[in-house]
């Protein structure tokens, strides 16, 4: 009895040994496998996890069988604690369903910039149950998938082309039409601004201190920043040189003598 009670210890050692040798073998194939079809790569390490996860399990069973115990009853109670965990964890729950719909749908991807929960940042990776972003200033960001996938979404890198939106100011004694041909010199200066759609430069407002001119060149979203900051600096330069002044709210104060009556 004792022999035999042995050999089945040992025959579950080695199905756990072997399987999950074997679950570990199959994990790495498949993950190839799809990386050779350029799968999504969270929908990947997404898609392995729980694989290898499923197989672990798998053999913990067989491993038990092995040993002659009742799966059936042990199922049973797992599946239970699984009631009890998953109720203490709703909030966790919650956040691995919002992730297999993001890998599903795919509002957003690694390397998007994208503006979540408050959030603006680089997707760097998208969990089960968390995404991370790297913010413009290089701090790391961790949302919920839950609250991303509950709060709009701003993917600002999802089409091939964007706006950047400036405003320049002139005062009213500038010629308008000058200061339009400034602003076209400036945005001539930069190979990133795409001739189409072509940029506007319209007249917007005529505020109480200044002319205000919109300004709205399109570029592809890897150089907005260049672009925005790189302009705003030419378009000064170029008022400069045409001698065009750039006016600031002032106030005129008037002054009375009274003299005592």
């Amino acid at each position: 009895m004792g022999v035999e009670y042995a050999y089945r210890i040992l025959g579950a050692v080695a199905i756990l040994l072997i399987g999950f040798w074997m679950a570990k073998v199959v994990k790495t194939l498949m993950v190839r496998a799809m990386k050779h079809h350029k799968v999504d790569r969270t929908l990947v390490g997404f898609t392995a996890t729980l694989l290898h996860v499923g197989l672990k399990i798998a053999v913990i069973i067989a491993a038990l069988e092995a040993l002659q115990v009742k799966t059936a009853s042990f199922i049973a109670v797992l599946g239970a604690a699984g009631l009890a965990v998953g109720l203490a964890l709703q909030g966790s729950l919650s956040n691995f369903a919002a992730g297999v719909l993001m890998i599903i749908f795919k509002p957003i991807k690694l390397g998007d910039f994208v503006e979540v929960n408050g959030v603006s940042g680089i997707v760097k990776e998208i969990g089960i149950l968390t995404t991370e972003l790297d913010t413009l200033d290089n701090k790391h960001a961790v949302v919920p998938n839950s609250n991303v996938m509950s709060n709009n979404i701003i993917n600002y890198t999802y089409n091939d082309k964007r706006r950047v939106d400036l405003v320049a100011g002139i005062s009213y004694g500038d010629d308008i039409d000058g200061a339009r041909a400034a602003i076209e010199e400036a945005l001539s200066e930069f190979d990133e601004i795409l001739s189409d759609p072509k940029p506007d430069i319209l007249v917007k407002a005529m505020a109480d201190s200044s002319v205000n001119f919109d300004v709205r060149p399109w570029c592809k979203p890897a150089d907005y920043w260049v672009v925005y900051y790189g302009v705003t600096e030419a378009i000064k330069k170029k008022f400069d040189e045409r001698g065009i002044t750039i006016p600031f709210p002032q106030r005129d104060v008037h002054l009375y003598e009274h003299t005592a009556g």
